[in-house]
């Protein structure tokens, strides 16, 4: 389980569920101030639309800055209440509006927004001041800030000159132990009359990292492949890895394709490295051949803004582990 899921499984529980509102909010796909407005806004919205137009007219009673459409069900023909980005004229009105509904709600609510690091990228560079702002003053809510970007997560909560300094309490989620895994996975096999060696589990979480996405990913395909009352063993790896890497092949190529030559030097060489440190060392440069330290190091910030890599404990990663399998395997 990703901290996705983690967060809905703790939403789904009794005391959680009846006791508060829960909105989770995903700003990946954000990329402005109107853009996280309109997520946020909609994301409360769309929980709200099934609890009927009471809920709904309380709404938009204190979200005034909002103009609401209308549009026909393309299967009843009934028309339907639809909020659209255009429907965000005034962000930073709507916003405080936002609030001062959460703060009035009649009971406590949990506000989770995904991929909190883009808001880092925003071109309104005070967002994350005016945020800081409004949630230390709504009392009737918590959040939940989650990202996929550890070193930009921890330059935003982490940096004393960033507005949410030392206003949370930070949460690691490492990987699942494999003594938990374990059985799990082969409880799910045995279910389906199938079965899974250790070895191979140990062999799958291990090539990942225990990276919950990538191992059910490998786990699922190695399934597939299982015969019903069949075993599934270590020499499937290669042909569930060799399935799911050509699947996406075309799109790794495209991806590779657009990076400036430098960066794709800098790539395949940590690639290579898979956990790759002292990147602008001259040992490092002359290992991989690439020109210079002023170099490397203006290629690893714009592959970083870019999340091809990943930063953390003083070394570099290729961000998607299959990505970081492909470059190794053609380059």
């Amino acid at each position: 389980m990703g901290k996705t899921g983690l967060i809905r499984h703790c939403f789904y529980q009794p005391l959680i569920k009846e006791g508060y509102y829960t909105f989770f909010i995903d700003i990946y796909a954000t990329s402005s101030l109107k853009e996280f407005v309109f997520a946020l806004g909609k994301g409360i919205f769309e929980k709200l639309k099934p609890q009927g137009n009471k809920f709904i007219d309380r709404f938009f009673s204190i979200i005034t800055s909002l103009r609401i459409g209308f549009k026909l069900d393309s299967i009843t023909g009934e028309p339907i209440l639809e909020l659209g980005l255009g429907d965000i004229h005034a962000p930073e009105t709507t916003l405080e509006e936002i609030f001062i509904y959460l703060e009035q709600a009649d009971k406590p609510c949990i506000v989770a927004i995904d991929e909190f690091q883009q808001i880092s990228s925003y071109p309104e560079k005070n967002l994350e001041a005016i945020l800081r702002t409004k949630v230390q003053h709504c009392s009737n809510s918590n959040f939940v800030f989650a990202g996929s970007q550890r070193h930009i997560m921890m330059n935003i909560f982490n940096s004393p000159s960033r507005p949410f300094y030392q206003s949370v309490s930070m949460m690691h989620l490492g990987a699942i132990p494999l003594e938990v895994y374990k059985p799990f996975v082969k409880g799910l096999f045995e279910e389906n009359g199938k079965k899974v060696t250790d070895q191979l589990v140990e062999n799958v979480y291990t090539l990942f990292d225990g990276h919950t996405w990538y191992v059910q990913l490998m786990l699922n395909e190695l399934f597939i492949l299982t015969d019903k009352k069949g075993i599934c063993d270590v020499p499937m790896i290669n042909l569930a890895l060799n399935n799911i890497i050509a699947t996406q092949d075309f799109t790794f190529q495209e991806i590779f394709s657009r990076l400036p030559e430098k960066q794709k030097e800098i790539m395949i060489a940590i690639a290579k490295e898979q956990k790759a440190k002292g990147v602008t060392s001259a040992a490092f440069i002359k290992k991989y051949r690439l020109t210079s330290a002023s170099s490397v190091q203006s290629g690893l910030k714009g592959l970083l803004e870019k999340d091809m890599l990943t930063q953390e404990s003083g070394g570099y990663q290729v961000y998607d582990r299959l990505f970081n399998i492909w470059l190794r395997r053609n380059y």
